[in-house]
């Protein structure tokens, strides 16, 4: 018989209990860790997530708690799943609890807010470039991997030996797990397509059709690229389940949180009306800012991130932000 280390995941909304319940199901003792005590009590006592994931129970090997310390000290992996808001302030949290086996991943997407930093950046500084680091992406709903329907994501590290061995443990059943080296492009792929979510949303609300839609997908591709390979990521890796798969599954079907949003700001909602429709944080609003102040700073063109910008933070109308964009002068499409 196989004895198999327990596993932490740090963050029980809908995508941390889905990765815990796949982690438990392929067989590993799960520790799902959620900040709110009487959340954390619920999910024990329910054996579900009735909030966040309906009608999924909990396998057997899963338990959920509030105690952060024990988990960091019996789970040699911790796999991270918060918003982005909040992730530096986590990391703080379990810093002092981590020990030398410890290695750390995270599902978690988007830009810090204000530097504008990668969350491997924020890793590093946090608890020092030696510790093994891996970040977890690709085309996935939550409640999909719940149910294991079939899916595919990626584990890139820069230390081949974790990036394998937290693959192996995701991989099994419905659910199919590759590895990557390139960290900085996983990054970037991940948290841009949220912005071009709530893009392809606002267009569809507007009643734009199809063929807008496919435009904005096929040319945010090209500016996730653009960044992407700014900051030191590989053109491949954009190609691949974490740039052009998690793009297209965003921008195409309403159970992404993103997408819903733009549709909700495409038919006429005001900002703060569409995001209290949505009742979940939906990252691209923030990583819109960030995004477009890196852009900036940099140089880098990002003429559909910066339209979602101005829509969501300066108050432009979103038919005059999707028509601007169509209405740029004609250049190579290479560029």
């Amino acid at each position: 018989m196989i004895t198999r280390s327990p596993i932490g995941v740090i963050g029980a909304g809908s995508w941390g209990t889905a990765l815990a319940v796949c982690l438990a199901r392929n067989g590993h003792p799960v520790r799902l860790w959620g900040h709110d005590p009487a959340h954390s009590a619920r999910l024990a006592a329910e054996r579900r997530n009735a909030e966040f994931l309906p009608g999924i129970d909990f396998p057997e090997k899963l338990t959920a708690s509030n105690d952060l310390v024990r988990i960091a000290d019996e789970c040699d992996d911790l796999l991270i799943v918060v918003p982005s808001e909040f992730f530096r302030a986590t990391l703080v949290q379990l810093h002092g609890h981590l020990h030398d086996a410890s290695r750390i991943a995270w599902a978690t997407k988007g830009l810090e807010e204000g530097s504008g930093k990668l969350l491997h950046q924020i890793a590093a500084e946090e608890l020092g470039a030696d510790r093994p680091l891996a970040v977890v992406s690709g085309p996935t709903f939550a409640m999909e991997v719940a149910r294991g329907l079939p899916t595919a994501l990626t584990v890139a590290s820069a230390d081949p030996r974790f990036a394998n061995d937290f693959a192996a443990a995701l991989h099994g059943g419905e659910m199919r797990a590759y590895t990557a080296t390139d960290v900085i492009g996983v990054e970037v792929g991940g948290a841009i397509k949220n912005i071009l979510a709530i893009a392809a949303g606002i267009a569809d609300g507007l009643g734009f059709g199809a063929n807008a839609r496919a435009a904005l997908i096929t040319r945010g591709l090209r500016e996730i690229m653009r960044l992407g390979v700014h900051l030191g990521g590989e053109a491949e890796t954009f190609m691949g389940l974490t740039g052009i798969g998690d793009l297209v599954l965003t921008c195409t079907d309403d159970q992404s949180r993103n997408r819903r949003f733009g549709l909700a700001i495409g038919r006429g909602a005001d900002v703060a009306t569409a995001r209290a429709g949505i009742d979940q944080v939906v990252e691209g609003l923030g990583t819109a800012r960030v995004t477009h102040e890196l852009a900036s700073r940099l140089g880098v063109d990002m003429p559909i991130v910066e339209q979602v910008y101005q829509v969501l933070w300066n108050g432009r109308r979103p038919e005059h932000a999707v028509r601007s964009l169509f209405e740029r002068d004609q250049k190579a499409e290479a560029n």
